[in-house]
C-alpha cells in the first residue's frame, strides 16, 4: 500500500502532541520530517529536522505538508504549499479572513490539490456522542443549546505570538474556531449571528472571552469561552423538546499525548466515567435519566480520511467550503 510521505512545519503544541503521534501510528503516513530547530530525531525516530519550509517544498518526495506555526503564517504558508503543488492540512484558524479562505480554496481547485483543516475537536468523545444522542432522536426538536469552551488562565501565555495583536491571533479564532465548527456540523449556517469579544486578563492585549448568539428560528445557540474561568461548567447543555443532555469535562487525548501515551494505547480516547454526560429524556416511552457512556475520541479519523481523499479520490471529512462559513461568522463578531 502508498505511504503518503508528510511534513510538518511547526512543532508547538499541536505539531508535537495533536498531529506528529497520529502520523506516526498511522501505517499509510510517512513522516518525513518537522520543520523546527529542534532535534526531532531524538523525539521521533527516523524523522529529521527541516531548517525551513522552503525544504520541504523542494523535496518531490513529500506530497502532504501540515501548517501547524502561529496562526498569522497560516495563510502566506498554505498558499506556498498549494503553489509547489502539494496539498495541505492547516491548523485552525483556517486563515484570518474569509477572502483569504476563498483564495486558498479556489487555488486548491486550480492545481488540483487537497485542502483541509485541522479541526479535530470534531473528533472529541463528547461531540462524538452528542451526535449520536441527536442521530438517534433522544432530544427531540433542539431548542437551547450552550457550549462553553473555558480555561484558567490569568497568566499570559508565554508564546509571544499568542498574545500580541495580529491577523488571526485571540480567543474567538483559537477555542471559538473550534465551537462554531461544532455548532455549523450540527446545525447548519445559522439564520443570523450576535457576538461580541471581551479584554479581560491583566495586560492583555487581545481578545480573551467572548459571547455569540446564532439564531436558528425556535433554535438558539449560545457559545461562549473565556480563560478567567476557574469553577468547572459543563461544556454542553443541551435541551430539546423531549429532553437535555448536559456534559462535563474535556476529551481526554491531548492530555494523554502530553503524558506519553500513543493512540495505540488500549485505553486511547476513552473518558471517564466520572465525565460521562446526564441524560435526561423519554427512551420508548418511558423516562430514563442517567449517565451516557462517552463514544470514544478519535482524531486519527481525521488523518485517515485525508489519507484517502488525497491516495483514492474519497470525499473529505473536514471540507473547506464548511471552515469558510466559520471564518465568516468569527469575521461577523469581530
Amino acid at each position: 500500500m502508498k505511504k503518503l510521505t508528510t511534513a510538518i512545519v511547526g512543532f508547538g503544541l499541536s505539531g508535537r502532541y495533536l498531529q506528529a503521534p497520529f502520523m506516526l501510528a498511522n501505517p499509510n503516513y510517512h513522516l518525513k520530517c518537522i520543520v523546527t530547530s529542534q532535534d526531532v530525531s531524538a523525539i521521533y525516530e527516523g524523522v529529521q529536522s527541516a531548517k525551513s519550509i522552503d525544504d520541504v517544498l523542494n523535496d518531490p518526495e513529500i506530497e502532504l505538508v501540515s501548517i501547524a506555526s502561529p496562526s498569522e503564517t497560516h495563510y502566506e504558508l498554505a498558499k506556498k504549499v498549494l503553489l509547489a503543488n502539494k496539498h495541505v492540512l492547516v491548523e485552525k484558524p483556517f486563515t484570518a479572513t474569509a477572502a483569504e479562505a476563498e483564495e486558498l480554496i479556489e487555488l486548491a481547485k486550480k492545481q488540483g490539490k487537497i485542502i483541509s483543516v485541522f479541526q479535530n475537536r470534531r473528533f472529541d468523545a463528547d461531540f462524538r456522542t452528542i451526535q449520536k444522542i441527536l442521530d438517534n432522536n433522544l432530544l427531540g426538536e433542539i431548542l437551547n443549546v450552550e457550549i462553553r469552551y473555558d480555561r484558567w488562565k490569568p497568566i499570559l501565555n508565554p508564546k509571544k505570538w499568542k498574545e500580541v495583536v495580529a491577523p488571526a491571533n485571540g480567543i474567538l479564532y483559537d477555542l471559538g474556531a473550534h465551537i462554531i465548527d461544532q455548532t455549523l456540523v450540527l446545525f447548519g449556517k445559522p439564520d443570523s449571528v450576535w457576538g461580541q469579544t471581551f479584554t479581560q486578563r491583566e495586560g492583555s492585549e487581545i481578545d480573551d472571552a467572548f459571547d455569540i448568539r446564532l439564531d436558528y428560528g425556535k433554535l438558539k445557540v449560545k457559545l461562549c469561552s473565556s480563560l478567567l474561568v476557574r469553577e468547572e461548567t459543563p461544556r454542553y447543555t443541551i435541551h430539546g423538546s423531549k429532553g437535555s443532555f448536559v456534559k462535563f469535562g474535556v476529551d481526554v487525548q491531548e492530555d494523554q499525548s502530553k503524558a506519553g501515551l500513543t493512540p495505540s494505547h488500549a485505553d486511547w480516547g476513552k473518558e471517564s466515567p466520572d465525565n460521562w454526560g446526564l441524560l435526561n429524556t423519554e427512551i420508548n416511552g418511558l423516562p430514563f435519566r442517567g449517565k451516557v457512556e462517552s463514544e470514544v475520541g478519535n482524531w486519527g479519523i481525521l488523518f485517515q480520511n485525508l489519507y484517502e481523499a488525497i491516495t483514492q479520490g474519497k470525499e473529505l471529512i473536514i471540507k473547506p467550503e464548511e471552515v469558510l462559513e466559520q471564518i465568516r461568522i468569527i469575521e461577523q463578531v469581530h
